[in-house]
């Protein structure tokens, strides 16, 4: 069977194009380039470029590559932005969404994997979040992949689609350097840029109820991610029919902001120590998951630490700077 892969030239994207072919899966990829790159694609793997909103792009994409199942992973993500910009999210994330399921739906497609967030549950107040803790996103982008979950598992039970939707926790590394994550939006390369102008890394907070002060998230490789969706697929092309899942990505170990400064300094040798500044507005001060579920659905575990992952991770940013 063929799989068509959404966002397949994007930093999480082109990992698991890689994984699935690892995997001996076929696939094209659908991607508009805003943040995709065709260099990030093996040679021989279809690129088709275009927006998810292009229905007939769509239907000539699934019909003249015989798709089976897709795997959607493309989607804005910036929290701040969505926050600005709330109608661009809810039509790329949700619209796009519908689009391509009606698209699926009507081709026959019988396997759906949604990229999902661990931005719907918000700031849950618990020690591990578990797939069933309450559901309360603070943002237009969380929104949005709540949303899209919805309309998943909807229109999964309405034309028989098995369906799976994974919430990512906080992605970082790469698994070669030239995969490495291009934005700096997250922690990880916000500190590498900040190191690279000779500024302190910032701390946005250091007085939350965590040992050290500072916020504690869980961080998942890249390359464990992409081996997720990778056991998905197994599942979906091996379930007798009926496979309805949402399951959370991550290591469920929480790692405070200080501890990941700690690394990158191991890791690059670098002054990391940190600037306090005010705390930011929706932090919450603890968020790490539960991964025992997707253990036992799945079968997956992730395989790398904190350390593979910052190392990794120096490695693509020293490639492209």
């Amino acid at each position: 069977m063929t799989w068509l892969v959404t966002g397949g030239a994007g930093y999480i994207g082109a990992h698991v194009v890689r994984a699935m072919l690892a995997a001996d899966h076929d696939v094209v990829v659908l991607d508009d380039l805003s943040t995709g790159d065709p260099a990030r694609l093996p040679a021989g793997v279809p690129l088709v470029t275009g927006s998810t909103l292009d229905r007939a792009l769509l239907d000539r994409t699934l019909r003249e590559h015989a798709v089976t199942g897709v795997l959607h992973i493309a989607a804005r993500k910036q929290v701040g932005e969505s926050v600005e910009k709330p109608l661009w999210y809810y039509r790329e994330n949700v619209e796009g969404l519908r689009v391509v399921l009606e698209a699926a739906a009507d081709a026959g497609v019988r396997s759906f994997l949604l990229s999902s967030s661990a931005a719907v549950y918000g700031m849950p107040d618990v020690e591990l979040v578990t797939e069933d803790t309450p559901c309360a996103p603070m943002s237009p982008y969380g929104e949005t992949k709540l949303a899209g979950e919805w309309l998943v598992r909807a229109v999964g039970r309405a034309h028989g689609m098995g369906t799976v939707s994974l919430r990512y926790f906080n992605v970082a590394g790469a698994a070669t350097p030239e995969l490495g994550d291009p934005g700096v939006f997250n922690l990880v390369p916000m500190v590498f840029e900040r190191l690279d102008a000779g500024e302190a890394p910032r701390i946005f907070g250091d007085d939350y109820p965590t040992p050290d002060g500072t916020c504690v998230r869980d961080y998942i490789h890249v390359a464990d991610v992409a081996e997720a969706h990778v056991a998905a697929v197994r599942r979906l092309t091996t379930a007798d029919g009926g496979t309805d899942l949402v399951l959370n990505i991550g290591r469920g170990e929480g790692v405070s902001v200080r501890e990941i400064l700690d690394v990158i300094g191991e890791v690059t040798g670098l002054d990391t120590t940190g600037e306090v500044t005010p705390r930011r507005a929706g932090d919450p001060a603890r968020v790490v998951a539960s991964a025992d579920r997707i253990a036992h659905e799945l079968g997956w575990k992730a395989r790398f630490d904190v350390h593979d992952m910052i190392s990794s991770a120096w490695a693509g940013w020293r490639t492209r700077h």
